[in-house]
């Protein structure tokens, strides 16, 4: 790992990284978008077969019941319970940020309030890489689900044999998806986003993907609502002399797991520098004064994952305001967000999480201002309605206030 304070280019560049960009991709991306909206499922099957190596027709796109049952016959039997358990740590988390309808009376005559309504149709990206990524199911389709969203359609990448992973598809139909369909890439993103013969458009796409997949979603935002621009996982750790060595260095290790990551630790130890320097080849180490400058250096990077390991982590924790998740004390790593603590693992990356939140239950409702005046209330405000009005040159506005009075 490369040793760098918060006064070095390095950590300029860290704090200043984005989301990483490749040349040609806008482009590549584009056409491929252009192309489903124009050619739909016709394009689909051209994409899946270059990109995926994969043949397959508009009617063997959606995974079969068939499908879904032997999948139950090629996976573990200790699978399910285990599911449960998961489900139900995500479900008390969840429950708890539902948003819901309310409404107040202003003196006489005046009712404001919102109204909440569930998303009707969300599409779900669930990648497929070297293995089955299985928690991204769960992530995504449970807080749609209790956020009572009507129907979820998910979008996986076939293997080489044009299928799905079968732990995939057991989560899938556990959690009561209502379709799931055989496609990935940037041409999943937009059958998504602009509807097919076979498959159908939906109102917002989550989930995290490559390169590929994000600048897709970035691209028919405002067609549809996304979750968030995700980059390559991030992980700072910012520990001490009282943080034990082996757990610092198992979980820059785990980071290492990810091929694009980014792993830091930000420590005023120089013990810690040392010993950790030889077991971990990639990444940085912010070598900092003291524990305020940690915490200063942390919420510049405004990491995805922000582990801290000292002796009071409360006392960080109160001035930390930029990070997807944070994990306190030894024996919380990051890896028990990913799988199993309750929040959700899709979380903003690339400094997003000044701005950004991780994925909630909110996130798949929408909220309709209510407004009720009586005919009083309005006589009483249309005095400051008509000077704003002519202020802005809008005359026909006050009229639609006068003609009630």
């Amino acid at each position: 790992m490369k040793v760098i304070t918060t006064q070095s280019k390095d950590f300029q560049k860290i704090c200043n990284r984005g989301l990483i960009k490749k040349q040609g991709v806008e482009d590549k991306v584009r056409k491929i978008l252009d192309d489903v909206r124009l050619y739909g499922d016709d394009a689909v099957i051209k994409y899946t077969k270059k990109f995926d190596k994969v043949k397959l027709s508009p009617r063997q796109f959606k995974v079969t019941a068939s499908e879904i049952s032997g999948a139950y016959q090629n996976i573990s039997p200790n699978f399910a319970p285990l599911l449960k358990h998961i489900c139900e740590n995500l479900t008390r988390f969840y429950k708890r940020q539902a948003k819901k309808p309310w409404k107040m009376k202003l003196g006489d005559g005046v009712i404001l309030g919102e109204k909440v309504h569930p998303l009707e149709r969300v599409g779900v990206y669930v990648p497929a890489g070297t293995a089955p990524l299985v928690s991204t199911v769960y992530m995504t389709v449970l807080p749609a689900k209790l956020a009572g969203v009507k129907e979820i359609i998910m979008v996986c990448p076939p293997n080489k044999t044009g299928n799905v992973d079968p732990h995939i598809l057991v989560v899938a139909d556990l959690l009561k998806v209502d379709a799931v369909y055989k496609i990935g890439g940037a041409q999943a993103i937009a059958a998504l986003a602009y509807g097919t013969k076979t498959i159908p458009k939906v109102d917002k796409i989550v989930g995290p993907g490559n390169i590929f997949v994000t600048e897709a979603k970035r691209q028919v935002f405002g067609m549809v609502d996304i979750d968030m621009l995700a980059g390559p996982t991030e992980l700072v750790i910012i520990a001490n002399n009282s943080a034990p060595t082996d757990f610092v260095i198992a979980d820059l290790h785990s980071q290492a797991e990810h091929s694009k990551g980014l792993s830091i630790l930000v420590t005023p130890s120089k013990q810690l520098v040392k010993a950790v320097r030889k077991q971990i080849k990639s990444g940085y180490i912010i070598l900092v004064k003291n524990l305020e400058e940690a915490t200063e250096a942390a919420n510049s990077i405004a990491p995805e994952h922000l582990q801290i390991m000292v002796k009071n982590p409360r006392t960080l924790l109160k001035k930390i305001k930029h990070a997807g998740a944070i994990f306190t004390g030894p024996y919380s790593p990051a890896t028990v967000g990913d799988y199993i603590a309750g929040p959700s693992h899709v979380l903003p990356t690339g400094g997003t999480a000044k701005f950004f939140s991780g994925l909630s239950v909110c996130d798949f409702m929408k909220v309709s201002h209510v407004i009720s005046y009586s005919k009083k209330t309005l006589e009483d405000v249309s005095g400051y309605i008509e000077k704003i009005a002519t202020l802005e040159g809008m005359v026909k506005h006050f009229e639609s206030v006068k003609v009630r009075l």
